[in-house]
C-alpha cells in the first residue's frame, strides 16, 4: 500500500523490524545505479542547480534513465526548477522495506528535502541532522535502475559533501562556476576537496556558466559581464577538461521559474545543455 510521505521525512522512517540502517550499505548502497555523478560548486549564486536540472534532462533525452537527488537542503531549488512544488512522494514497501518514491517529470527521477517542507519555512538543522536527512533521501528512495544518479550538492565544502562521498562511490564530479575572480577562488578549493586523498572522487571537468551576456534581439552579440574565460583558464591550470560555457540568456531565467527546463527547447542555450550531457555521457558510459 503506498501512502503520502509529503508532510516530513519523520512520517517515512522504517518499522523498528526494519531499520534504515539495514539499507545503508556504505558505498555498495545504490547496486541498480551504474554512475553517481555529483554537481558542485566553490561559491553560491553560480547557477549550480540550473545545469544541474538542464544536464539531467539533456541525459534523458538522450535515451538514458536519470535521477537527481537535491543535496542543497538549506537552499532546495529542484521542486520549483522542474514545476513539482506540489508534488507528495509516497512511500510503498519494497522486498519489506518502506521506500520512497521518487517525483518523475520530464522522464527524470527527481527527490529533494524541498518535497517535504513548506516553501516559506527554513530548516533549522544542524550538520549531523541534515546529513541524517540526506542518507535517508539517497538510501530509502526507490531509484530503480538508472544509467546516471546527479546529486546536486550545496555549495562550498562541508560535513554534507564528505557524507555523501562516504555513502555513495561517485563516478565523478562536475564542478560549476562563473568567470570572475571572486568565484574561481572557492572553485579550487572546491576541485581539491574531491582529489583529496580522504576523498578521492574525480573530477570530470569544470563548466563555466554565465561565460556571456546574449540578448535575444541580438542573438550573436556576447558581452563578457562577468569577465572573460575565466574558468577556461582555471581549467587549463588544473589539468581538468572545460565541459561547457553556457550563456546568461533571459530563457534560462524564465523557463526555471516556470518549471520547464531550457534543455527541452530548440534554440542556442537547449543545444548547449544538449552538448554538455553528450560530454558526461561520453566520459561515463
Amino acid at each position: 500500500m503506498k501512502q503520502s510521505a509529503y508532510q516530513g521525512l519523520h512520517y517515512v522512517k522504517p518499522s523498528p523490524k526494519k531499520s534504515v540502517a539495514h539499507i545503508y550499505k556504505g558505498k555498495e548502497g545504490l547496486p541498480q545505479v551504474r554512475h553517481v555523478v555529483a554537481v558542485a560548486s566553490g561559491k553560491g549564486g553560480v547557477g549550480k542547480s540550473t545545469v544541474a536540472v538542464n544536464l539531467a534532462v539533456a541525459l534523458a533525452q538522450q535515451g538514458l534513465k536519470v535521477g537527481l537527488m537535491d543535496a542543497d537542503v538549506y537552499g532546495p531549488s529542484i521542486p520549483k526548477m522542474t514545476g513539482t512544488e506540489q508534488a507528495q512522494p509516497l512511500v510503498e514497501v519494497v522486498a519489506g522495506i518502506e521506500k520512497i518514491i521518487p517525483v518523475e517529470r520530464y522522464g527524470v527521477k527527481w527527490m529533494s528535502i524541498g518535497y517535504f517542507s513548506a516553501a516559506e519555512k527554513p530548516l533549522i538543522w544542524r550538520g549531523p541532522m541534515a546529513t541524517n536527512a540526506l542518507r535517508q533521501l539517497l538510501n530509502q528512495v526507490e531509484w530503480g535502475a538508472l544509467d546516471v544518479l546527479l546529486i546536486d550538492l550545496p555549495p562550498g565544502t562541508s560535513d554534507i559533501h564528505v557524507s555523501i562521498t562516504q555513502e555513495v562511490k561517485l563516478s565523478g564530479a562536475v564542478v560549476v562556476s562563473t568567470p570572475q575572480a571572486v568565484a574561481l577562488a572557492d572553485v579550487e578549493k572546491g576541485v581539491n576537496m574531491f582529489l583529496n586523498d580522504k576523498v578521492n572522487v574525480p573530477v570530470l571537468g569544470l563548466v563555466e556558466n554565465m561565460a556571456w551576456f546574449t540578448p535575444e534581439e541580438l542573438p550573436d552579440n556576447k558581452y563578457y559581464i562577468f569577465g572573460k574565460d575565466g574558468v577556461a583558464r582555471l581549467a587549463e591550470k588544473l589539468h581538468l577538461p572545460l565541459l561547457a560555457q553556457l550563456p546568461i540568456v533571459q530563457g534560462i531565467c524564465e523557463s526555471g521559474d516556470g518549471g520547464t527546463p531550457i534543455a527541452l527547447q530548440e534554440n542556442a542555450a537547449g543545444s548547449a545543455f544538449l552538448a554538455l550531457a553528450a560530454k558526461i555521457a561520453g566520459l561515463l558510459l
